[in-house]
């Protein structure tokens, strides 16, 4: 039986409405003679989640009535074929924004991809042009994960000012830009944050002191109901994949997060999968329709 004293933070059904209203915006632009957003995707070998990904970024695309476009490399695809193929992107006039699946190939330079894609068109936020900008509260594209679930805050209206946030994790990824995010002078933002990763002394302690907690560490079911106060708001960034044998795929998403025995203590609480997943997605298509609407970079 459901405690009704926690909420579900409920990503799915946010998710699917922020891409109604995206819908909407779209085909109003598209009436007034206007252009549609185009977005478009490199992905690199047949990794399992990267495929899952893309392809749910793709089925987004139709949803918002974005034009958007795959390109396909094998696995030992060149850095250099790569970055000669970010350039040809970076400057097509009919491509508004486009991402480079990541993880890539180990004989590929992350950074070096990431670095060579133009700013402008950088709609998942991971360009040190962009992640400055956010830093110093510029108007920039926010990485995806952390701009979901400031949309899931505001959404729910939970309130950050003055609150102590966790955050578990200190990737560049999740964990920095989202501790940047939620100390900045905005809403949400205002928060006292602390950073916890594996090299922290006092984590549990942190964590039991904690009003909102950001678990983003990869590590299923790390997050015990010992760790949390009454009333905190959990938000559940973890997506593993677990064995088991009660799925037909043969395997479990699992978050950071002991779910059933850390959801009765809190206020609200993202679930995994549905939470912070789809949103994660939508903020990619929010960004793409800022690069259409050359509403960040003129």
């Amino acid at each position: 039986m459901e405690d009704n004293r926690y909420k579900i933070i409920d990503g799915k059904a946010i998710s699917e409405l922020v891409k109604q209203e995206i819908a909407a915006e779209v085909t109003e632009i598209v009436a007034k003679g206007g252009k549609r957003p185009h977005l478009a995707a490199i992905l690199v070998g047949h990794d399992g989640g990267s495929e899952t990904y893309v392809a749910a970024k793709v089925k987004a695309c139709e949803v918002c009535g974005f034009k958007s476009s795959l390109i396909r490399y094998e696995e030992d695809v060149t850095e250099e074929v790569l970055l000669n193929k970010v350039q040809d992107l970076n400057n097509d006039l009919d491509i508004d924004g486009f991402i480079v699946q990541l993880p890539l190939p180990k004989h590929i330079s992350e950074q070096k991809v990431i670095e060579t894609i133009d700013y402008r068109k950088d709609v998942d936020g991971f360009h040190p042009i962009n992640v400055g900008r956010m830093s110093i509260g510029l108007p920039c594209y926010v990485s995806a994960t952390p701009n979901g679930i400031l949309e899931l805050l505001k959404r729910y209206q939970i309130e950050t000012s003055g609150r102590k946030c966790v955050i578990l994790g200190r990737s560049n990824i999740v964990g920095k830009p989202m501790a940047m995010l939620m100390m900045q002078k905005a809403y949400p933002g205002d928060a006292t944050v602390t950073v916890c990763h594996s090299r922290s002394k006092d984590l549990v302690k942190e964590c039991q002191e904690a009003d909102i907690i950001i678990a983003a560490l990869g590590q299923p079911n790390f997050v015990t109901a010992e760790m949390v106060k009454d009333g905190a708001v959990v938000i559940d960034v973890g997506t593993t994949r677990l064995p088991s044998d009660k799925t037909k795929s043969g395997f479990k998403l699992t978050g950071d997060v002991l779910f059933e025995e850390v959801a009765p203590k809190c206020s609200y609480i993202t679930p995994v999968p549905g939470g912070v997943g789809p949103m994660t997605i939508v903020s990619l298509m929010k960004n793409t329709l800022l690069a259409g609407k050359k509403e960040i970079y003129k």
